[in-house]
Parts: structure tokens; C-alpha cells; sequence
């Protein structure tokens, strides 16, 4: 008899893990999507800064994906489908004060991020396959832009000391969709538009992302600890050709890889298997690649593009598509 009970202890172990590794997987990977900034959000002249004054821009962001990848590049078979809308309003000021011979300014945005998860089978704290979330994450605050404009207007930097994001604290552990963030993330930024001629151009932001720790992070039952995400790198880029001074067309992208591991903190309190689990997910990183076509239009001093990517070569995460409209007015 206690042999028998030995037995079914280990087989319970054995499910139990199982399906505790299936649940870590999958939390970690979506919130890959979720967590860091919104990739492909610029595109045509990043680089070149708005003149002196406020300047409003709005972003409408819509994003599906019905793969999930797995480390080899291969479709897991866990997603269902996965949709994301956002609505982003930022606030640009540049000031006439120079500094290093560049413009000083700041940024601020303000997101709101609508999210629907359907599992291809039971998972997560609730054990459901269908999870939503509506939230503010976070903001993003940057307290000193530089902008330069060169070469006679040919070449435009923008030098971003950091993107501040910071977290509203509002993470939800029962709702596996949750897009709350109990952390903080410190983002250098660099862009830089090149315009060879009046018609060419050519553009890219680049970003690197320092995450602080985060207490009580929980990828699924039965695990709750804290953890420091890994660093990210990224970058938006594009090349456009002018069709007259309002109209260009164009194609852009993104590239996305974590840098390094997740570290959880304090995993030898769990079962050596359990542990075991934990460090395989560490490791995990995230990747993806995007490319697709895009328009801008200009009317008085009214800019607005359209463009749509679509993902590939993905690794530890989603792999699927999205749209961005936006809108600049300067006042």
C-alpha cells in the first residue's frame, strides 16, 4: 500500500510540473509582447524633430497573432489567438534653448491597451482558455531630448537620455492577460534620419532597455517570486520614397531580441524539479523580426501615416501582425 502511494505521489509531481512548466512558458513568452515598448511605432523620419512648441502626436495601434513560438522557432500549438488595440497620446515639447548645439526638449505618453487571449486549451491562474484585459500599463516620461538638424537639413538626430516607463502598479495575478506592470523600465534611445535628396529617406530608432525588479511576479500556479526582467534591445527603421513634398511611400519594420536572461529570485525555496523548470525559463529569450508597407501624407501642418508589418522569424513569442495609423499636429 505505501508503495502505491509512492507511486501516485510521483505521478501527481510528475502532472503537477508539467503542467506548472506549461503555464510559466506560456505567461512568459505573451508578456514578451506585452511588457517592452510597442515595436514598429515610428517609422518615416524618426529622427527629424518637430520645430520649437508643442507638438501632439496619436498613435491607433491594433496587433493579431495566432502562432506562439517556441525557442527553435517552431509553433507551439498553445495560442488560439491573441488581439491587442491601443490608443497612445504623446506630448512633445522642444524648447528654443540649446544645448551641445542641439534643441532641449521632453516627452511624455499616455496609453490605454485593450487585449483579448484565447488559449488553444486550459491555462493560467483561473485554468480558462479566454482571458481580456483593459489598462493603463504605464507611462512614459523623457526628461531631456537633444534634436540636432545637419548637413543643411540632410541629417536629423535625436538623442533620448531615457524613456522613463513608469508602472501604475496595477499588475493582475488572477487575470493571466493582465497588462498592469509592477516595474520599471529605463530606455536610452537614439534616431537618426538621413535624406540624401529631397526624395530619399532613410531612418532608424534604436533602444536598449534596463529592467528593476519586479516582487511577486506570477508566470501561472503554483509560482509567485520576484524577478528582474532581461534586458531588451530594439529597433524601428524605414525607407521611404517622396512621390511630391506630401505624399511618400514607403517600407518599414522592426527588430526585437532580449539581451539577456530573466533572473528569478530566491527558486531554491521550490522543488528541485520545480527549480529545474524555472531555470530552463530563465533562458528563454525573445525575438522577432517585422517588415511591411507604409504611407505618408502631409497637409498643411498636419502629418498622418498608415502602415501595416508583418512578423517572422520569431522566437519565444508571438508571431503575427499589426497596423499602426498615426497623427502629428504641431501647435
Amino acid at each position: 500500500m505505501l508503495k502505491g502511494l509512492r507511486k501516485s505521489t510521483s505521478l501527481v509531481l510528475v502532472l503537477g510540473l508539467a503542467w506548472a512548466f506549461l503555464i510559466i512558458s506560456i505567461g512568459k513568452t505573451l508578456a514578451l509582447d506585452m511588457e517592452t515598448y510597442p515595436n514598429g511605432a515610428e517609422a518615416f523620419m524618426v529622427g527629424a524633430a518637430p520645430p520649437p512648441g508643442l507638438t501632439y502626436v496619436n498613435y491607433f495601434y491594433f496587433y493579431s497573432a495566432d502562432e506562439l513560438k517556441d525557442s527553435d522557432g517552431d509553433d507551439s500549438k498553445q495560442l488560439d489567438n491573441i488581439t491587442v488595440y491601443g490608443e497612445v497620446a504623446r506630448f512633445i515639447w522642444i524648447s528654443k534653448k540649446r544645448f551641445f548645439n542641439a534643441n532641449y526638449g521632453q516627452h511624455f505618453f499616455i496609453l490605454l491597451v485593450d487585449a483579448d487571449l484565447d488559449l488553444n486549451g486550459p491555462a493560467g491562474p483561473n485554468g480558462g482558455d479566454e482571458y481580456h484585459d483593459t489598462d493603463i500599463p504605464y507611462f512614459i516620461w523623457s526628461p531631456m531630448l537633444l534634436t540636432w538638424h545637419l548637413m543643411g537639413g540632410k541629417l536629423h538626430t535625436v538623442l533620448d537620455i531615457a524613456d522613463i516607463y513608469i508602472p501604475l502598479y496595477n499588475q493582475d495575478d488572477d487575470n493571466f492577460m493582465s497588462l498592469g506592470r509592477n516595474y520599471w523600465t529605463i530606455e536610452p534611445v537614439f534616431a537618426i534620419t538621413y535624406m540624401p535628396t529631397p526624395a530619399w529617406e532613410f531612418s532608424a530608432k534604436l533602444m536598449y532597455d534596463f529592467n528593476t525588479r519586479q516582487e511577486d511576479y506570477s508566470p501561472g500556479p503554483p509560482v509567485k517570486i520576484d524577478r528582474t526582467p532581461g534586458q531588451d534591445f530594439h529597433m524601428d527603421f524605414n525607407v521611404s520614397y517622396g512621390l511630391n513634398p506630401n505624399l511618400r511611400v514607403g517600407l518599414s519594420g522592426y527588430y526585437y531580441r532580449q539581451v539577456t536572461n530573466d533572473k528569478f529570485h530566491g527558486t531554491d525555496k521550490y522543488p528541485a524539479p520545480l527549480k529545474a523548470v524555472l531555470d530552463t525559463i530563465e533562458g528563454e529569450q525573445g525575438q522577432v523580426w517585422a517588415l511591411g508597407p507604409g504611407i505618408w501624407y502631409r497637409h498643411g501642418k498636419i502629418m498622418a501615416t498608415l502602415r501595416s508589418q508583418f512578423e517572422f522569424e520569431a522566437k519565444n513569442h508571438p508571431e503575427g501582425y499589426n497596423v499602426w495609423f498615426k497623427l502629428i499636429y504641431p501647435f
